[in-house]
C-alpha cells in the first residue's frame, strides 16, 4: 500500500473530514431554517429551502459512508 493511501486512512484525517461534513450539514440546515423563518406560515417556502435541506442530507449521507468505510479499514488492519 502506498504512503498516500495509508495517510488517507489516518484516524486524524477521518476525524477532521467527519467534523467538516457535520459542520457543513449544520450550516446548510441553518441556511434552510433562516430562509424558512422569513416566509409567513401561509406561504410556500422557496425552493432554496428544500435545496439546503437536500444538501444537508447529502452531506450526512457522505458522512455515514465515510464512517462506514473507516470502520471497515479499522477491521481490516
Amino acid at each position: 500500500m502506498s504512503t498516500q493511501q495509508e495517510s488517507a486512512k489516518s484516524p486524524e484525517l477521518m476525524t477532521a473530514l467527519c467534523r467538516e461534513l457535520v459542520r457543513l450539514a449544520r450550516h446548510e440546515e441553518e441556511l434552510a431554517a433562516n430562509e424558512a423563518a422569513r416566509v409567513p406560515y401561509w406561504r410556500v417556502c422557496p425552493p432554496s429551502v428544500d435545496g439546503h435541506r437536500a444538501a444537508a442530507a447529502a452531506l450526512r449521507a457522505d458522512l455515514a459512508r465515510l464512517e462506514s468505510q473507516a470502520r471497515e479499514w479499522e477491521r481490516a488492519s
